[in-house]
This record gives structure tokens, C-alpha cells and sequence, in this order.
């Protein structure tokens, strides 16, 4: 691309998931140019291809908080919760969990930080796929909480009266459908709340995909490879992948898990953890409602995906390279037949890791050390939900104009150098 004469080198965007592709295709849209960098084809791999599907606007609070320290125990996957931490990696993880405790002394400022970004993803959302023509793929309809048992009513009105605390539009779930979900799985008992304002996509993927497919129509270039280091290199950015060298006046990166050792050489310290999450499908199942289903007890989140079913759930710190787990979703379909899902024994399923940082805050700004290096990492379960409105601070950032929300508190400098 050439200005008066004048090439003017593309933007690095260093990691396709969903997050660098929806960065890729604004950046496009402002008539940048654009090379979009990754390992594998966009959003087929990794949290952006195995996400739940669900835009979780009502999740305003980052995840460590004083209840949460005082009663971790019940989650742990031994006693049938969701959270599993291996013995081995209590060590080398002391660190990251000293900064989870930290930032449960500080959870009400930080949801001051969190709570306007994660209040305009849905809008943020839909006018991203209304730009590149595939609105088609958001359901804006909301979804539910459901509790079953004697105590359901009881833990459905402290939902209501925390949400209400938040600010965050709630309502009682609809009496028939309640009895209908209670009745598939067996209980007499049943409550439940909706989130009017909260959203889910017909296919994770498919979203990244068509983000990616907009950028290249628009003029970015894609390249497959392995980004092994990202160095500045005088007033330039140099990328070391497994096949070349790249060099270019720009870079964002924004590679999930895999993004602490690319910042580090510009004096960022990203203390990123890969928790990772599983997920089953239930190709051709009926949804038991045109939303998602969360269900609390169970710590698991059910959304109708074209076509399918699909299940998520744990929060495993059990390291970015080890094997998958195959007791969790193996437990997971066994929870499904309880809930009344016709699950068999096996079938489609996914682990993947959700980069997350010790604060649950995600990590948006710029190097101070390098002002042309950027980035847009640690998400933590909200990568699907803030990509639309993550893309458009990176973009705002890029033209140097001021963001609509204090991303002050997104800053890496939060945490020191490396």
C-alpha cells in the first residue's frame, strides 16, 4: 500500500483467533494494511474454536473474590467441582495464585475497570458482524440460569439480588419453561432467572472465521507459520517465525496462552495461565430453549449450536502442554443424562486453554518501551464476548485516538517487568 508515494508497511497482527481476527478486520476497515500471522487456518484450534458460544455480558465481575478464596475447596474437581490443579504444578503456579489472592482483596475496583467493557460486547458484537454481513450468526435471546432441588427459589433470588447490586438486567426465568427443564431432569423442585441483555453465536468458529474471510477480502494477507520471537529491531518490529523473518513498523500481538515469551522482549510481563476448559457436542440434539442453559450446580453451560448441542465446562491449571483429561468429559456427558440430555458415552468433544491472567482483567495496551508494539492478550472465559470491543480499543489505540472506557487498568505494566 502507498501514501503520496510512500509504501507504507503492514500491521503485524500476530495470533488468529478470535480476538486477532476481529483486530485484523478493524484495522482493515480503517484502510490499514494487514498481515494476519498464524501457526494454524483462522479460529480452528485453541479457546476461540472451542469456546461456549454464550456473549456473557452478566459476567461484570472479575473471577477472585474473597467467597470465592474461602470456599475454593468446594470446587475442586476431587469433590465434584469444576477446578482441578495438579499437585505438581502447585509450585511453578505459586506465583500466578499469589496474584489470584491479590486480586481478590481488590475485585470491587477491578469490576469498575471490567464492567464497561464487558456491558458493550453485545452491541460491540453485532455491529462487527453487521459490517461484514453475517449477523446471521448472533441469537440476541438472552439465556438462563436454572436450579433444581428444594433450595432452587432461595439461590435464584440471591442471583436476582446480586445481579440487581451489579446493574445487570435480570428476571425470573418463565414458569413452563422452568417446569419443563426441571421435569427432563427428574426434579420437582426448580428455579430460574434470564439475562435478557446477554447474547450466543450459532458457531465460535464460523464468528472468527467470517472476520478473517472480511480482513482478506478487504486486503490483509495471511501467513501460516509459527511465530518463534518478536524483537524490536530500531525503529522496527522484527518477527523470527519457523520458516522466515518478518519485518514490519507495527505488531499486535494477541496469541492466546502462547503470548508471554513474544512480550517479554519489549520489558512486558504477562503472567499469563492457560486454564483450560473442555467441551462435548450433542449433534442433532433438540435444545431444551432457543438459549443458552446454564446450570450452577453443575458448573456447566449448554448452548444450541447449529445443528448441535454443545456442553462446557472446568477451569484445569494443569499446564499449556499436558494431555487431555479424559475423567472430565466423561463426567460431563454423565451430568448431561441427568439433566435429561440424550448423551452417549462418547462423542465430539474439545480441550482447549483460555489464556488468563491472576486478576481476571485482560491485557489491552501498548509497550511502553516500544510504542509500535501492542497488544490485546488474557481474556480469561470472555475471549468471544470482548473480541468486537477489545478490536475496537486496539483500533482506537492504532489512530491514535482516545478509547471510549479507562483502559488503565488493562496495562501489563500492572505487573512489572518479566
Amino acid at each position: 500500500m502507498t501514501v503520496t508515494g510512500r509504501q507504507i508497511e503492514p500491521i503485524a497482527v500476530i495470533g488468529a483467533g478470535v480476538i486477532g481476527c476481529a483486530i485484523a478486520w478493524k484495522l482493515c476497515q480503517q484502510g490499514l494494511p494487514v498481515l494476519l500471522v498464524d501457526r494454524s487456518d483462522p479460529a480452528t484450534a485453541g479457546a476461540s474454536y472451542g469456546n461456549a458460544g454464550h456473549i456473557a455480558t452478566e459476567q461484570v465481575e472479575p473471577l477472585p473474590s474473597l467467597g470465592l478464596l474461602l470456599g475454593f475447596w468446594r470446587e475442586l474437581f476431587a469433590l465434584g467441582g469444576p477446578l482441578d490443579i495438579p499437585l505438581r504444578r502447585l509450585a511453578p503456579l505459586s506465583p500466578w495464585i499469589a496474584g489470584f489472592v491479590a486480586a481478590a482483596f481488590r475485585q470491587r475496583s477491578h469490576t469498575r475497570y471490567l464492567a464497561p467493557l464487558v456491558a458493550r460486547a453485545t452491541e460491540s458484537l453485532d455491529r462487527l458482524l453487521g459490517e461484514i454481513g453475517r449477523r446471521d450468526l448472533l441469537r440476541r435471546h438472552g439465556h438462563y440460569c436454572l436450579w433444581l432441588g428444594e433450595r432452587s427459589q432461595l439461590k435464584a433470588q440471591a442471583q436476582m439480588r446480586k445481579m440487581a447490586r451489579l446493574e445487570v438486567a435480570i428476571r425470573p426465568a418463565p414458569a413452563g419453561l422452568v417446569r419443563e427443564i426441571a421435569a427432563a431432569a427428574g426434579s420437582r423442585d426448580g428455579a430460574g432467572v434470564w439475562f435478557p441483555d446477554t447474547a450466543h453465536v450459532l458457531d465460535p468458529s464460523a464468528v472468527a472465521g467470517a472476520m478473517a474471510a472480511a480482513a482478506l477480502q478487504s486486503g490483509a494477507r495471511y501467513h501460516r507459520a509459527e511465530v518463534r520471537e518478536v524483537r524490536p529491531e530500531g525503529e522496527q518490529i522484527e518477527i523470527q517465525t519457523d520458516t522466515q523473518r518478518l519485518r514490519t513498523a507495527r505488531a499486535i500481538i494477541c496469541a492466546g496462552a502462547w503470548s508471554r515469551p513474544l512480550l517479554a522482549l519489549f520489558g512486558l510481563n504477562a503472567p499469563l495461565e492457560a486454564e483450560r476448559g473442555y467441551h462435548i457436542e450433542l449433534p442433532g440434539h433438540a435444545p431444551l430453549a432457543d438459549a443458552p442453559l446454564v446450570y450452577p450446580q453443575h458448573s456447566l453451560i449448554v448452548t444450541p449450536l447449529a445443528g448441535r448441542l454443545r456442553a462446557t465446562s472446568y477451569l484445569e491449571l494443569a499446564g499449556l502442554e499436558a494431555p487431555p483429561d479424559a475423567r472430565k468429559p466423561a463426567r460431563l456427558r454423565s451430568r448431561l443424562r441427568t439433566l435429561g440430555y440424550a448423551c452417549p458415552l462418547g462423542g465430539p468433544g474439545w480441550m482447549g486453554p483460555r489464556p488468563t491472567l491472576p486478576d481476571y482483567l485482560p491485557g489491552i495496551g501498548r509497550a511502553q518501551a516500544c510504542p509500535n508494539l501492542l497488544y490485546a492478550v488474557g481474556h480469561q472465559h470472555l475471549g468471544l464476548t470482548l473480541a468486537a470491543a477489545t478490536a475496537e480499543l486496539i483500533a482506537d489505540l492504532v489512530a491514535g485516538r482516545p478509547p471510549p472506557i479507562d483502559t488503565r487498568a488493562f496495562d501489563l505494566a500492572r505487573f512489572g517487568r518479566p
